[in-house]
């Protein structure tokens, strides 16, 4: 069997893939220009199709942010008829209009093929059993992963988030050999594994993890990994893209292969907005290039990633995304320090004396706003000893300390004790007095 889904396009040279980028791009502005918002844009700066002869000519198209799809919501940005449409997908909107993004028949046949190919380069194969242990509705893992192992030729077990000891009887009762869940849960599920008793490797078929939709660290990667005893691949999407299967890491885990046929990425500065060189740090700001209903000229996605260079032992000629390293909206700032809340999981993950659940958690004491971390304790590893415990808890403080630049109050608590989510965990809970409260 081939080691791709899709040989032509996967490793067609960057000469032909530029050629093709030019032209679906040429096509997406046409048809982006059939919407209202687009319409507009592109009339007041005189944008014309034509006018593009290269992917560099992106750089002067305006960019696109969640803003403009909440102002425009419902039906500001689609490009097609409205009986055209056969689904839609759209965010919890908790504040303000939520974001949706509309797909025609072809846009769902489009996407169904990217995550197949994700999956493929990942190492999931046709006659697999793969259970999809995400949310179902409006998010789109659910139908995003189900589509695509359909499409794989995948026996697909739509498990939804949830409900472990059931997931785990899926496991045993189909012989699942392939797993997509965020990665916080994947941790949790190990917990209710060594409950029941049930030994991965003898009682389970498991051989493969697809993990995604919540930032993570490496350290995080690399412990769910050892628990399990199987790889676990990167998987990289967003909504506003689709959902899963922009970017999807192949056999060799050495950075996200970023689909070029049907998105243009950049990479920039989050302040200038300026290009950066590969290898550096910036937003990632995506067009899509086979998206009918709802085209998104270059979207500010917020994920911070870099481009890395060189070539990839797999053969695939598309770049490579590093793992998203956090969000430029994710960053919080205390007693003048910038801090990402990956730095912080970097450091704890580092520890094998500790769990995989951890919070931040900022509040105001006597006017003062403070940062506390509470830490659980690896199971294994926990005695209940007053010593050990203090020992550790003051070498996780130093090693934070280093790395942001502040020393915060760190808590070590009983495994299980932190509450637990279903869906993306949540790892900063901001309680500070704001001005005037």
């Amino acid at each position: 069997m081939s080691r791709y889904w899709q040989a032509e396009l996967e490793t067609m040279s960057r000469s032909d893939l530029a050629r093709h980028q030019v032209e679906k791009l040429r096509e997406t502005i046409r048809r982006a220009a059939k919407s209202p918002f687009y319409g507009d844009v592109f009339k007041q700066r005189g944008i014309m199709a034509e006018d593009v002869r290269s992917p560099a000519d992106l750089n002067d198209l305006p960019m696109t942010c969640k803003e403009d799809l909440r102002q425009n919501f419902p039906y500001g940005l689609l490009a097609a008829p409205r009986d055209t449409l056969v689904r839609l997908h759209c965010s919890s909107g908790t504040t303000g209009n939520p974001t949706v993004i509309f797909h025609n028949r072809h846009d769902l046949d489009s996407w169904a093929n990217l995550v197949a190919r994700s999956l493929f380069s990942a190492g999931a194969r046709p006659g697999d059993v793969f259970q999809n242990i995400c949310g179902y509705g409006l998010f789109t893992g659910g139908l995003g992963f189900q589509y695509g192992a359909e499409r794989l030729g995948a026996l697909t077990i739509p498990a939804g988030a949830g409900n472990s000891r059931r997931q785990i009887q899926l496991m045993k009762n189909f012989g699942t050999n392939v797993i997509h869940a965020i990665p916080s849960y994947l941790a949790r599920l190990h917990e209710i594994f060594r409950e029941l008793e049930v030994d991965i490797a003898r009682d389970t078929q498991l051989r493969l993890l697809v993990i995604g939709a919540e930032p993570h660290t490496e350290g995080q990667r690399r412990r769910i990994e050892n628990l399990y005893g199987i790889k676990a691949f990167n998987s990289y999407g967003l909504s506003e893209m689709n959902g899963p299967g922009v970017a999807f890491e192949c056999e060799y885990q050495n950075g996200l292969h970023l689909w070029e046929d049907a998105f243009l990425a950049e990479i920039v500065d989050p302040e200038t907005l300026e290009p950066v060189p590969d290898g550096k740090v910036g937003e990632l700001v995506m067009t899509t290039l086979d998206r009918q209903a709802m085209p998104i000229i270059r979207y500010r996605t917020r994920d911070l990633t870099r481009f890395l260079p060189g070539d990839c032992p797999c053969g695939r000629s598309h770049r490579r995304i590093d793992r998203i390293t956090g969000r430029t909206d994710d960053m919080f700032i205390i007693k003048g320090c910038n801090v990402f809340p990956m730095q912080v999981e970097k450091i704890l993950m580092a520890f094998p004396e500790i769990g995989s659940d951890y919070l931040i958690v900022l509040e105001t004491v006597n006017g003062v706003d403070e940062m506390r971390i509470q830490v659980e304790v690896n199971p294994n590893w926990f005695t209940g000893e007053m010593e050990p415990l203090e020992k550790l808890r003051r070498r996780i403080q130093e090693e934070v300390r280093d790395e942001i630049l502040l020393t915060p109050e760190v808590l070590l608590v009983e495994p299980g004790t932190l509450p637990k989510s279903e869906g993306k965990a949540v790892r900063v809970q901001d309680l500070r007095q704001r001005e005037g409260e």
